[in-house]
């Protein structure tokens, strides 16, 4: 064990806030395509104790999440939900966590949801002081909203050119789309985003959301140019040491199940605490 973490327990008490933490994520993100684009038809609606939310057509963040801990779904507030995703051509795909209610599952089974995919959710508890070890080369800065627009091509660019490893995603989006979905998730609250370099040239980048205790990893990228040199364990060291001076008790990241990025992060202490299946009813 690396001496900088702490035991951590994958309990329901954990799960729990990070589900929330995604919930706030999402509802605010669709919320700022809402003011964005208020011709667009943009929603983020409450259900049961989750979120369903749709940020534009083609939108990553359209999905219903953060389901499993605020009691039972009310069919018939399903059935508007349903409704209003099918006024908008779009299917209704839902992120459940294996920690949550068992029968929220068997509810969208019966209504004729389709497993599709899982994702992983890893987490690392955070110890106060922790310091970050970078690449050499390698600089990682805050990066202000001055430079927001080079923040995003790095980054928006690196997710365009995935790992191969490890379960493929179901999802593909356009780069207008993505770059689009990003612009909305930083209006929410409790964003820092950070700027890697290498050897002075701006290289790839990075962003986390400090949100109750939960840092949230919401996504770094390298440009294909300069990967195998560090950065992607460069900007992770460097916000887990964000985080932790924040005050932060716990980070959380994402990732397919077996990819680069779960190997990434486990090789900093990572942890799998519970997994999401994605279920999806066109």
């Amino acid at each position: 064990m690396n001496d900088r973490q702490l035991p951590l327990f994958a309990g329901t008490d954990l799960a729990e806030r990070i589900e929330n933490a995604e919930r706030t994520l999402i509802s605010e993100a669709a919320e700022a395509a809402a003011r964005r684009r208020p011709e667009g038809r943009c929603f983020a609606t409450p259900l049961a104790g989750g979120v369903a939310a749709w940020a534009g057509e083609g939108s990553p963040l359209n999905k219903v999440a953060g389901l499993g801990f605020g009691g039972a779904v009310d069919e018939a507030e399903l059935e508007a939900i349903e409704r209003a995703y099918a006024e908008r051509g779009s299917p209704v795909q839902v992120e459940l966590s294996t920690a949550g209610e068992p029968s929220i599952g068997a509810l969208f089974t019966r209504r004729g949801y389709v497993l599709i995919g899982f994702e992983n959710v890893l987490a690392l508890a955070l110890a106060p002081g922790r310091e970050a070890v970078l690449a050499r080369s390698v600089e990682i800065r805050d990066s202000p909203e001055s430079e927001f627009d080079l923040w995003l091509d790095l980054v928006v660019t690196g997710f365009a050119s995935p790992d191969t490893q490890g379960v493929a995603s179901h999802e593909e989006f356009p780069r207008e789309v993505m770059a689009s979905a990003m612009r909305d998730c930083m209006a929410a609250s409790g964003f820092v985003r950070s700027l890697a370099l290498h050897e002075g040239v701006p290289a790839g980048g990075g962003s986390l959301r400090l949100h109750a205790g939960v840092a949230q990893l919401c996504g770094a990228a390298t440009v294909p140019a300069y990967r195998r040199r560090g950065i992607q364990s460069s900007l992770l060291e460097a916000r887990l040491a964000v985080a932790a001076a924040a005050g932060s008790e716990v980070a959380v990241v994402t990732t397919q199940p077996g990819s680069k990025s779960q190997q990434n992060v486990q090789r900093q202490g990572f942890e799998l605490v519970y997994a999401r299946a994605v279920l999806v009813r066109a």
